[in-house]
């Protein structure tokens, strides 16, 4: 999938647990698991914008695009 999660190297750059984000934002710490882990299949701005303000961020810090190789081979 073009579409890759960062979460988890914002967390450890500014030394901030899941938990604690869970908590700021005010979803479980399930919800943060799966948005780590790339299988969410939305995010609602409000908790993208409530991860930005906590972590200090844009959102393009913590998802990104990377195109898939389309070379035939």
């Amino acid at each position: 999938m073009p579409i890759v999660v960062t979460l988890d190297a914002v967390l450890a750059k500014n030394k901030v647990r899941s938990k604690e984000l869970a908590e700021y934002v005010g979803i479980t710490e399930q919800n943060i698991s799966v948005f780590k882990s790339g299988k969410a299949r939305g995010v609602r701005f409000s908790t993208l914008e409530k991860m930005c303000e906590f972590l200090q961020c844009q959102p393009g810090d913590l998802i990104t695009f990377e195109p898939e190789d389309k070379t035939d081979g």
